[in-house]
């Protein structure tokens, strides 16, 4: 609920504030007098859009501030617009964003203004009204139709992948196979191209290395002197003296090792010699094993290993294919078990969105009724959307008579503006009572009426105010008369600029602005009792 807002800077409007009440606010004020303004700042301070055009000629920012109560809670609620383009949203002094503060302010307060009942004109809107209304056993409804819905969507898309996949996979499937069957009957073990690489080099040069390693091994163990036994001389000279200092013996332990590690080597060079044999066969059965992988490589671009991988991967591929009808049957069964349930969410989301449009129907007549529409008849008119969506596949349209003996027909079709406001009311004063939206602010959506219309909107206003909050421009007088408390906005000038001032209304200042609504700038004796006459009426 608004308590108070603080316009600074803001259009033609220097520096005002006003204090807002429970129940009916009414303001009013000549034409061009600024009344919108108000309006407009009450918007922005709501979370609408910022615009510099806002911003007092002349000064920096422009600041609105309100203070708003929701539930327990209080708010303060700031905006700032600099001329420079600057935007601040603060609430309870805290910076926000935009989204946020307007997420909060969505269930503080509701605008409507002169143009809003166009919404009532668009179908696709209807729907959102039956929603609204009877909300707390449609919600839920429409939570399982999402839900379903989702899970439908997710296994469709499944399975469209699947078929692309198929029939991509079926147009390359001979490919895969020649390409599998290329790299299995290769055989291909990871690591045999650099092991065929060195057994190759052996072969070739398989003489170069047994005469080589017979020299080393007749120059380290022949029978004729060698390093071997020259090293086991030395040992055992010095083994003679090693007792007689640690040096010595260090010595000695240092050929002792030298002495083993050479047996050792010499021992793997005649291993090595002597496994050294030269065949034809198999450096010829090996260049041929090297080139055929070499060819694989080349062919496919990828190393040894790689190409082991991509037969895997063939593998998997062909695999899915061969099995791909088991899973296109499960997906197909799986999306007809989802299609089914999204089906039956959606009958139990229509049938309750139906039993809500029946009382509805009802309650908005009723509202017409009081509204002076006095053959009125009024239905919403269920047909089946084309497809299902998450929000159920229900098509609503309000249609009306307004008129007796008129045929019903969609609401567009037959209301005037006038008209259209009477009809708008009618539903605010239904789903109001279910909106939980504590204030509602009105801008002049009695255009178009007059006379006993105009009386009969006030006292609807006034009807709503009692569990409500409302804030309403006006230009009509019998509205204005039902006012619990109520605004005055005039414009005033000097030699320099203009100003746009907002005062709140006593009693008699109260009667005096009816009376200038009545009859305009002569305000006579007889105005003023017209004036106290129809807030008699309306007290």
């Amino acid at each position: 609920m608004i308590r108070h807002i603080r316009i600074k800077n803001f259009a033609t409007i220097e520096n005002t504030e006003i204090d807002f009440h429970d129940g009916l606010n009414i303001i009013t004020g000549e034409t061009g007098a600024g009344k919108s303004i108000v309006i407009e700042a009450v918007s922005l301070a709501l979370g609408s859009r910022a615009d510099t055009a806002f911003v007092r000629s002349g000064a920096d920012k422009a600041i609105v501030q309100m203070v708003a109560d929701l539930g327990d809670e209080e708010y303060v609620i700031t905006r700032e617009v600099s001329s420079t383009g600057r935007n601040v949203c603060k609430v309870n002094d805290e910076i926000v964003t935009l989204g946020n503060l307007s997420k909060l302010c969505k269930s503080l307060a509701d605008i409507h203004g002169q143009y809003d009942h166009q919404s009532l004109l668009n179908p696709e809107y209807h729907i959102d009204l039956v929603d609204l209304y009877k909300k707390d056993v449609i919600s839920p409804a429409k939570a399982e139709v999402a839900q379903a819905y989702a899970e439908y969507t997710s296994v469709r898309s499944d399975l469209k992948k699947l078929l692309e996949e198929l029939a991509r996979g079926q147009r390359e499937r001979d490919f895969m196979e020649f390409e599998l069957k290329e790299i299995s009957q290769a055989n291909l073990v990871p690591g045999e191209d650099q092991v065929l690489e060195e057994r190759i080099a052996v072969l070739q040069n398989s003489e170069a290395i047994y005469a080589n390693l017979s020299g080393a091994y007749e120059a380290a163990c022949g029978e004729e002197y060698s390093l071997l036994s020259g090293i086991k001389g030395m040992t055992d000279m010095l083994q003679q003296v090693s007792g007689y200092s640690q040096q010595l013996q260090d010595i000695t332990d240092r050929l002792n090792g030298i002495y083993y590690d050479l047996e050792d080597a010499c021992s793997s060079i005649r291993e090595n010699r002597d496994s050294v044999v030269f065949s034809p066969e198999e450096l010829d059965h090996a260049i041929s094993r090297s080139e055929m992988i070499n060819h694989l490589k080349n062919k496919h671009g990828k190393t040894l290993e790689e190409l082991i991988e991509y037969a895997e991967e063939l593998e998997y591929k062909l695999s899915k294919i061969n099995n791909a009808d088991g899973e296109k049957a499960a997906l197909q069964a799986k999306l007809h078990e989802c299609g089914t349930a999204l089906k039956d969410a959606c009958a139990r989301l229509s049938q309750a969105r139906q039993n809500a449009a029946a009382d509805l129907e009802k309650l908005i007549t009723e509202q017409l009724l009081q509204l002076n529409f006095k053959d009125a008849q009024f239905a919403i008119q269920f047909s089946p959307a084309p497809v299902f969506t998450a929000n159920g596949n229900d098509n609503v349209e309000f249609i009306i008579s307004t008129n007796r003996g008129e045929p019903m027909k969609p609401l567009s079709k037959i209301a005037s503006g006038g008209e259209m406001s009477r009809i708008m009311l009618a539903f605010k004063k239904v789903i109001g009572d279910y909106d939980q939206i504590p204030t509602m602010i009105f801008d002049e959506i009695d255009s178009g009426i007059s006379g006993i219309a105009a009386s009969i909107v006030g006292r609807k206003l006034k009807e709503i105010a009692d569990t409500h909050q409302i804030i309403c421009i006006t230009h009509l007088p019998q509205i204005a008369a039902c006012g619990a408390h109520n605004y005055r906005i005039a414009k005033s000038s000097d030699d320099e600029r203009t100003y746009t001032e907002v005062t709140a209304l006593s009693d008699d200042e109260k009667t005096y602005e009816i009376a200038r609504l009545l009859g305009g700038d002569n305000i006579t004796d007889t105005t003023l009792a017209s004036a106290r006459e129809l807030m008699s009426a309306n007290s």
